[in-house]
């Protein structure tokens, strides 16, 4: 019995540090590096790439040798009869003997190899494997500024969450304190059955916020569980401090980084969408030359009353066949004219949506530049009139115990230094998630 106590302790103390050991806790950088390799579009992003390297080849391996083998078996259940002269065989002229050529059952067995000499939809296939290749890496790279974008709002919003909860507990804790007190002196007579109310009004409403952020806070916990690919309810933990982050994340020298609109990931995909239609234009035009094929087989076939094709004293009788298939396109009434036409508009526009692309692109990141520089003076000023919204409402909280201030007047002061609280808030977050989208346009992590 011990022996078995000392091995469930024993199995118990293995599960709880391995428990501990799969623990999530992160910082921002960290979640990011996690979501890239586990958010569930970026493992998709992955096996795009993978998909496209294998239809390359797919593509490739239509133009070379391809060997097939076919193997058929028949049997005639009722022969058909054919009718010849009776005269062949010394009969009257004008009669005829009807004969069954061949035996019931026959056997064959072919193998083909063909291969493919000229065909120019295959050459542009090839050129455009390429491009499509370019497109699939583009596009898993959007993909990850897209995951990285995703996980850095989803942990700014945890930390919003968390921060609101605290100070709305603490401005609950106040209020509790001044509605306990001037319900005191009420009772005593000493003070107005208003301020009583007042304050219960803004008690209902801050703890009303406070279930509600709460709430928020265990959404935005699954938000960012999810964005990372992590189980929903997976006990994840930030290990920063929103003030310390939003802190890290004020760097005006980024607004004099040197833009290179080949870096950004968006204008590369225009690029790619100009190749695409470029290789279709080509297709288009390759479907007027000639197609040129061989082909070469090798077959045996055999002839019985009876099944018995497997036996050593069957014989077979062989057969081979050496050949090309050249396609000439002569005339299409013009369909082949009036797809290269449609194909060589669409390349146009194509060009045309680059262009637009580019300036939207420089145009955006003007916009990126603009609100990051707001986020930060939106920041500064909203810690500034946090600190004077805590100093007025702390003045009216001595006026009110002095009785030189009402109640209706500390209200105001309280309800300004919540508001100011969550503007505060999520001015950080806004400094945040605005560096990010310059970043993303910038295409660099610093």
């Amino acid at each position: 019995m011990r022996n078995q106590f000392l091995i469930l302790i024993t199995f118990l103390s293995i599960s709880l540090g391995y428990s501990q050991e799969q623990a999530n806790s992160f910082t921002l950088e960290e979640a990011i590096q996690f979501a890239l390799e586990n958010n569930y579009t970026a493992i998709n992003a992955d096996r795009d790439i993978i998909d496209a390297q294998k239809q390359k080849w797919e593509t490739i391996a239509s133009g070379l040798p391809q060997v097939n083998g076919a193997i058929s078996y028949q049997n005639q259940l009722k022969q058909p009869v054919s009718l010849l002269p009776a005269e062949l065989a010394g009969g009257a002229a004008g009669e005829f003997i009807p004969v069954v050529f061949s035996q019931p059952q026959s056997a064959t067995a072919t193998a083909t190899l063909t291969q493919q000499i000229f065909d120019g939809s295959y050459i542009v296939g090839v050129q455009a494997t390429k491009a499509f290749l370019s497109y699939s890496a583009n596009n898993k790279e959007k993909t990850e500024l897209d995951v990285r974008k995703q996980v850095v709002e989803a942990y700014g919003n945890v930390l919003l969450a968390e921060e609101s909860v605290e100070i709305l507990e603490k401005n609950k804790a106040t209020l509790e304190k001044n509605l306990y007190e001037t319900s005191k002196l009420y009772e005593n007579g000493l003070g107005e059955e208003e301020s009583v109310d007042q304050l219960q009004i803004t008690l209902s409403s801050i703890e009303n916020q406070l279930q509600n952020a709460i709430r928020l806070k265990q959404i935005t916990l699954q938000m960012l569980n999810v964005s990372m690919g992590l189980d929903l309810n997976a006990p994840t933990q930030l290990q920063e401090e929103l003030e310390d982050l939003t802190l890290s994340k004020m760097d005006l020298s980024i607004l004099g980084t040197d833009f290179n609109i080949n870096d950004n990931v968006d204008y590369k995909l225009a690029e790619n969408l100009n190749e695409q239609r470029f290789f279709e234009w080509k297709l288009a035009r390759s479907r007027a030359l000639p197609t040129l094929n061989a082909f070469v087989n090798y077959g045996s076939s055999a002839y019985s009353n009876d099944f018995d094709f497997l036996s050593s004293d069957q014989q077979w009788f062989d057969s081979s066949i050496l050949g090309f298939d050249l396609s000439i396109p002569i005339f299409s009434s013009f369909k082949r004219s009036a797809s290269t036409q449609r194909a060589k508009i669409a390349l146009e526009k194509a060009k045309t949506q680059l262009t637009e692309a580019e300036q939207q692109i420089r145009l955006q990141l003007e916009n990126a530049k603009n609100n990051y520089t707001l986020a930060i003076d939106n920041y500064e000023t909203a810690k500034q009139n946090l600190m004077l919204s805590e100093r007025i409402e702390n003045k009216n909280q001595i006026k009110y115990k002095e009785g030189l201030a009402t109640s209706f007047e500390l209200r105001q002061a309280q309800t300004q230094l919540y508001a100011t609280q969550q503007e505060f808030l999520q001015s950080m977050v806004e400094v945040i998630n605005k560096k990010t989208e310059l970043e993303i346009i910038l295409n660099t992590k610093a």
